[in-house]
């Protein structure tokens, strides 16, 4: 991304796309009951609430009335219709992994099958964006956490711990691509984890190679334990790669949330906020609610001069709906120099 002057004006920046996860799988309602939504009714409840607070794209998950991460996708069915009557506008964004939660006290924290993810191209009625991870990676999600983060709640188990500790997201070359074939044909677009800058690096192969061609959605995932640092230096590194293109949300975890969020607002790019990435206010003295740090960040983003996003024109923004017909539309479109062409190998140029 290119910053010049006037770059961080808010004149010169998009409205602030927010994405709310509110559905937290790692956590069982115990350790947030004022904020965990476990029945049907309760959970479409909760994608109003984080709307109406300002959040125009929600990162769906879904639980089982026992309080696990569900996975069943007749239950993602269900909800995504009732958010789609109850908030028409709001962005519906399904995390890929459907749930990695344990399916009991001491199994292992992992995702669902390949077969099984390739099942959310046949959700009915259809998110907007099903969120995709590029590269097998370790995450452990722990790893940047401190122990006061963790206290009094499901993960001080020792045996929860080593769960998510030892997790690991299977994201192979081959299935990666029948994936978002998958998505594509069904109309529904790709989100994009990027975890690091080699991340990043192959969906930009991906497209240059034409497996996606569409707009370039992507998170910028810095939750350490396989994954980038929540700092300056990744962050920029990461931006600078990005095309001027790109919608691109940073993202991150405990009381890191806020800060990363700060610079992402300041530099004009989108943010993601809830209690699937942090329970706590920045003194640690209390938790914080999903829709509590949706209105932190309008109040934050309204200081910096920076409006936020309707649903229609989060829309716009992602460019829901859209496809390209060819690689080199899609380059230019996010903003990518062409593929290079004989005598041109190596020499970057743009799109007349």
């Amino acid at each position: 991304m290119n910053f010049l002057d006037g770059s961080l004006f808010p004149e010169n920046q998009p409205p602030l796309v927010i994405t709310a996860a509110p559905y937290a799988p790692s956590w069982v309602p115990s350790d947030f009951p004022e904020d965990i939504p476990v029945t049907m009714a309760e959970q479409i409840q909760k994608a109003v609430d984080c709307y109406n607070a300002g959040a125009t794209v929600l990162h769906l998950h879904v639980r089982e009335l026992d309080g696990r991460g569900s996975k069943r996708l007749s239950k993602f069915n269900e909800l995504i219709a009732g958010v789609r009557q109850a908030a028409p506008q709001m962005v519906i964004q399904v995390g890929g992994s459907i749930s990695f939660a344990p399916e009991n006290d001491g199994a292992a924290a992992k995702w669902l099958s390949d077969d099984t993810r390739h099942m959310l191209a046949e959700l009915d009625p259809k998110p907007d964006q099903v969120t995709v991870t590029v590269n097998t990676s370790q995450m452990n999600i722990l790893e940047h956490m401190a122990y006061e983060d963790i206290a009094g709640t499901s993960m001080e188990d020792p045996a929860v711990f080593n769960a998510y500790k030892e997790m690991t997201v299977p994201a192979q070359p081959g299935w990666v691509e029948e994936h978002i074939r998958r998505l594509s044909a069904a109309g529904i677009q790709s989100a994009f984890q990027c975890y690091n800058i080699n991340s990043f690096e192959s969906v930009e192969r991906l497209m240059r190679r034409g497996v996606y061609k569409g707009p370039l959605c992507m998170n910028w995932v810095a939750i350490s334990g396989g994954m980038d640092a929540p700092h300056l230096y990744n962050l920029a590194n990461f931006v600078r790669a990005t095309p001027d293109g790109a919608v691109l949300t940073v993202e991150s975890s405990m009381r890191n949330v806020l800060p990363i969020n700060m610079m992402g607002i300041a530099m004009g790019l989108h943010v993601r906020c809830g209690i699937e990435d942090n329970l706590w206010a920045q003194d640690h003295k209390s938790k914080i609610s999903t829709v509590q740090q949706v209105e932190q960040l309008v109040r934050l983003s309204r200081e910096f001069g920076r409006e936020i996003a309707t649903g229609a024109q989060a829309r716009q923004i992602n460019r829901i709906g859209v496809f390209y017909d060819s690689v080199e539309e899609t380059l230019a479109q996010n903003g990518f120099a062409p593929n290079p062409k004989g005598g041109h190998q190596g020499f970057l140029r743009k799109a007349a």
